[in-house]
Order: C-alpha cells, then structure tokens, then sequence
C-alpha cells in the first residue's frame, strides 16, 4: 500500500491509498473554494449525561447530486470534484461539512451553569471513499480493494487517535437512500470524537459489572457463548466470527468479532487482515440477497444497510472488543422499521424477527 497526502484548495487534508506505488497523485484542486469554518459546540445532555453536538452550519452540505455532479466521483472530462486526481483506489478527505473539526470556532454560549455545560466541537470528520466508480457498491469490491479498505480505516484510526483531544474513532458506512444518504457513491465516514460516545459507555460499563461479577472479560465469554450454540451463528472462518445478537435490536442484525480480543483494528494481526475481506464481502453480500420476492433470483432492491466498527475509546477501553455491528432497517419485501414512540422516544427496541429466523435466512443466502 501507498499513501500520498495532499491538500484541497480550501486546506482540507486528502489523502489516497493505492496499491500500485505508481500511481499518480500530483494533481492540484483548482476549484476556488473558500476556506471552511465550522461552528460546532458539544453540549452536555444534564438528564442522561450524553453528549450531542450541534453543528448547524450543516444544513447547507450537498444533497442528493445527480450523478454526473458527484463530488466523489474523480476529477474527469472538465468536471472539478473532491478528488483532483482522474483515477484512484481509495481515498479519504476532510468533510467539508463537519460535525467536528480541530480548531472549530466555539459556537455562542446560551447557558451557563452546572447544567448547561458546553464546549466547542473538536475533533474531525473524514470522507473515506471506497472506489472510484460511481455505481459499485462495497459488496462489488475485490478482496485486493476490500483490504486496502481496511488499510485506510486502521491508518486513520491510528492518526486521529493520537491527535489532541480526542477520545474514540469510529469508523462507518452508511448504505442506502432508506438510511438517509446523500451521496449515492460508495463511501463510508469516519468521526474522531472528543467525547466516549454513548453505546460504547455502556458497553463499558456492562463489562465492567461482568469482571467484578465473574473475574472474565464479556466479549471474550459472549463469542465463546455463540460458538457453542450455533442457532444464531452466520459464518465462521479461521480468526473471524459473525453472528446474529441474542437480543438483537434490528431485523436484520450481523456482528463480526476478531476470535482474538483486540481494542481497535490497529491491534490486527496480518493474519486477520488477510481473512477480513473474504468474510466481510461474503456477509455484505448475503445482506443483498435477504429480500427477494418469490420466484425471483435477484433483490428487489439494494439492501438499505449500517456498518459500524466498535473500536475502544483512547482511555478507559481496556476491556472492550473491537467488532463490527452490520444491520438494515428492511424488515421484509417493500418494508421498513421505523423507529416509532418506544425506540425514538424511550431507547426500548421492539424486533419484528426472532433472531434465530434471521441468522437462518442468513445461512440460506450464502453463496
């Protein structure tokens, strides 16, 4: 793997990831962008103790382009874009719109006090741009290009991880219009949080009970819990294991674990790089032939999907377990889950399809 990083025109850090050492890479931005300056604030929730940014400057960023203005899609035939070069493998930017930027200006106060606790938004937000064609998907990527994937995620993990103030990088794909993309090239995001999100602090928490209670780790015991009862398991490989969650909260729901307990994705061994692709692809793509009418050898349509990686925060992760979190909110043919009143507005998930149903249906699609 190469990696040649550059600037836009506005100072926006690009870097690209090639796995041919020739590739050229001196192309300039030369669209006359002004500089960026977000305004984001993180302000502490009093009651739950969360954090929620608010970044409105956001309102303005690109929606829905029609393709022949994607500002993904390389720099070709005339048409300026995010990416200056006319070709490339991989390649990750600074989001021109971000939730979180180093050196963002600290939006206004509007309370003070014990209970209206504010800072401003550090961090970064990255673009992480899977392939230059516009009309793939992650699941059409080769093994060669799926890996170098992972090599960008494990280098920016690194890199954003020891940059000032932040706490946890979480590394994603959203996929599907149903999702809320606005941008339909394949791409994924990458946010350096200046805060342990939410999920993750419970997450801890839980792990933390289940070392006093038991003297074992949680994520350890709960892979070992699902390889000795198959009902829910999807595949399985050498160093990698997906299955669906005992109390999954989606429909469909698929974790991959490392079988070796590591904290985020630059502990990796090249073992477990090597086999990542082939089982990642494998799982994205029986994600795709989930929803077929009957009598019908294709998908109705792409399947509407959330990648998460779960990576542990700078500090205080000592216990947690890198995995990646896959589900879509289709629950079956032509319909969605919605979050409605008990998931939006008390966090009490409701699933629609047993988890065993699911990891069975998952089984059957294999290729």
């Amino acid at each position: 793997m190469r990696k040649t990083t550059t600037k836009l025109a506005d100072g926006r850090e690009l870097i690209y990831f090639d796995a041919d050492d020739a590739a050229p890479r001196g192309a300039p931005d030369l669209r006359p962008l002004d500089p960026v300056a977000p305004r984001s604030e993180v302000r502490r929730d009093p009651v739950t103790g969360d954090h929620v940014t608010i970044a409105a400057h956001r309102q303005a960023r690109t929606y829905h382009p029609p393709a022949d203005e994607c500002p993904l899609c390389p720099s070709r035939d005339g048409r300026l874009s995010e990416i200056p070069a006319a070709d490339y493998d991989v390649a990750v930017f600074e989001n021109r719109f971000p939730a979180l930027a180093l050196g963002t200006a600290a939006a206004a106060v509007v309370g003070t006090g014990p209970l209206h606790l504010s800072s401003p938004g550090t961090g970064r937000c990255e673009v992480v741009c899977f392939t230059a064609d516009h009309d793939l998907s992650f699941a059409d990527l080769t093994e060669a290009k799926a890996r170098l994937v992972l090599d960008a995620w494990t280098d920016r993990t690194a890199e954003l991880s020891a940059l000032p103030g932040v706490r946890q990088v979480f590394c994603f794909e959203n996929r599907g219009a149903e999702i809320g993309v606005t941008l339909a090239h394949p791409h994924g995001q990458i946010y350096a949080f200046p805060f342990t999100t939410p999920r993750t602090a419970r997450m801890a928490e839980q792990a933390a009970a289940h070392r006093a209670r038991t003297g074992r780790n949680l994520f350890e015991d709960l892979l070992a819990a699902e390889l000795a009862d198959p009902a829910r398991l999807v595949l399985a490989g050498e160093h990698w294991t997906a299955f669906v969650p005992y109390a999954a909260r989606w429909p469909y729901e698929c974790h991959l674990y490392p079988n070796r307990r590591v904290a985020d994705l630059t502990r990796l061994t090249e073992p477990e790089r090597s086999e990542f692709p082939k089982l990642y692809l494998e799982l994205l793509r029986r994600f795709d032939r989930l929803f077929m009418r009957a009598g019908h050898t294709a998908p109705v349509a792409p399947t509407p999907y959330i990648a998460a990686w779960h990576q542990a925060p700078t500090l205080g992760g000592d216990e947690l377990a890198l995995h990646l979190e896959l589900f879509t909110i289709r629950r079956t043919v032509g319909k969605l889950k919605f979050l409605a009143g008990v998931e939006s507005g008390m966090d009490a998930f409701v699933n629609d399809v047993s988890p065993e149903a699911a990891a069975q249906r998952l089984r059957e699609v294999a290729s």
